[in-house]
């Protein structure tokens, strides 16, 4: 039994590494149909580019993004990086040279290793000499793929073809002063150069560069943060932004009726365990346990409330919400069931229903059983099944419950994975229900068997799968 438990340990811990938030990859080599190939595709980073002016304070905003985004894979790709080296003739007259201009920068190069992170390869970013103006010819920085990919620079927004691999632009607003104080303790500190020269280079090249290219492109911006990166509020604001977008499902943008939790490491270890076809059954309904716990909480959330004010042991009036009294769960055989111990947990005294149907292939799904409470209609239902396959089931479910004269609008089903066909099917025939789910996962197979899945949930749960 140690063992098993170190091996669990273990898996956990390494689940925690680096990894997409919401990737899925195929296992199987037949899907059911292409239809849904856009929304099923590998989710493609999320890209920001930061721009303005030299000195403006564009990696101080670029390291705070990181630093709150610290359970995301996040890489920073400087536009420095990719400077031409100068030649023999350049070098001999570098003070005349203009660095800020477009270019002298190698834009083809930039493009080719942002593409390619964008579609998941690793790159070797060149690393830049600021003291000999040459790029380093036998060492390179090696940028694997990431959730979020931070393009920053002067010059970013300048070429049209850099912007349209952008998901966000930001423009790092700072006083000229404040600027110009930033770059003489720059390149005096870590680039070697003295004050005279870089006063002539800011008074030839970089102002006027400011003016005709820098600032010009603020115009094509999202998102301008004054002071940069004393600007906590506005950096908040942009991280909780990308936060959703990272956790936002293409299909969540197709229905939005249909609600992931916010994935984490823990959620992703979690999966991984109770995916795992060699994990043992104890095992399978702990984490299985935890997991339907936080959907069930999460669904929770979607119900109504309404204000309530209680006195707290300090005699103090404390202003709060009262939760929903009108309330069921219905879960659907035999699966749903696994359900109910967590539904439970959160809702004292709740009653539980129960809905029986046949399973027979894709098509000729029967009802067989169900057992409701009498007053059914006038409350909110939990639905209840794990795994949201086909939609047929689920569908003849909803279905029931509408007769029943349950408003469709009050009902919120809940599972851990769902397939798209099943959220294409439910969502397309009741579009004011809620679905609530842990991760959407690929397809069906040509045995409309969830990809890639956890297999039969409810044999695994109950130990009948021998």
């Amino acid at each position: 039994m140690p063992e098993e438990t170190n091996s669990i340990d273990y898996i956990m811990e390494k689940a925690s590494g680096p990894h997409f938030s919401g990737l899925r990859s195929p296992t199987a080599a037949s899907v059911s149909s292409s239809a849904f190939a856009d929304a099923n595709a590998p989710r493609q980073p999320f890209v920001i580019g930061v721009s303005g002016g030299t000195a403006s304070g564009k990696t101080t905003v670029c390291d705070m993004i990181i630093q709150q985004l610290h359970d995301h894979r996040v890489v920073l790709v400087n536009q420095d990086s990719f400077y031409r080296g100068l030649n023999t003739e350049e070098l001999k007259r570098v003070h005349e040279y203009n660095f800020d201009h477009p270019d002298a920068f190698d834009t083809e190069q930039l493009l080719e290793c942002v593409e390619k992170l964008k579609s998941g390869q690793s790159v070797q970013v060149p690393i830049y000499d600021f003291k000999q103006h040459r790029r380093s010819s036998d060492s390179f920085r090696q940028v694997n793929a990431s959730d979020v990919i931070i393009l920053e620079g002067i010059l970013v927004f300048h070429d049209q073809r850099v912007r349209n691999l952008m998901n966000m632009k930001i423009f790092v607003d700072t006083d000229a002063d404040a600027r110009l104080a930033r770059r003489i303790r720059r390149d005096t500190v870590e680039r070697g150069r003295d004050v005279n020269s870089v006063l002539e280079q800011y008074a030839k090249f970089v102002k006027p560069a400011f003016d005709d290219f820098v600032l010009p492109s603020k115009k094509y911006a999202d998102v301008i943060i004054p002071r940069g990166g004393d600007n906590h509020v506005a950096i908040d604001l942009i991280v909780q932004h990308i936060r959703t977008k990272l956790g936002e499902h293409d299909l969540c943008k197709i229905y939005p009726n249909v609600y992931v939790i916010q994935s984490t490491f823990q959620i992703r270890g979690m999966h991984t365990l109770i995916r795992d076809r060699d994990i043992s059954k104890h095992d399978f309904v702990f984490y299985s346990d935890r997991l339907i716990r936080l959907v069930v909480e999460h669904g929770l959330g979607h119900l109504p409330f309404t204000e309530k004010q209680v006195i707290t042991p300090t005699a103090s009036i404390y202003t709060g919400v009262d939760f929903c009294k009108k309330l069921c769960g219905v879960s659907i055989i035999r699966s749903g069931e696994s359900m109910e111990n967590a539904l439970r947990a959160c809702c004292k005294g709740i009653k539980i229903g129960k809905i029986l149907i046949h399973r027979d292939g894709d098509d000729g799904k029967q009802l067989i059983y169900e057992k409701l409470p009498k007053d059914i209609s006038e409350r909110h239902v939990l639905l209840l099944d794990p795994v949201l396959g086909t939609g047929n089931s689920a569908n003849q479910a909803i279905e029931l419950l509408i007769q029943k004269g349950v408003p469709e609008s009050h009902i919120i089903f809940l599972n851990l994975i769902s397939a798209p066909e099943g959220i294409h099917c439910v969502c397309k025939r009741f579009p004011s229900l809620k679905i609530v789910t842990s991760e959407i996962d690929v397809a069906l197979n040509e045995e409309f068997r969830v990809i890639p899945g956890m297999g039969e949930f409810g044999d695994r749960y109950f130990g009948t799968d021998d």
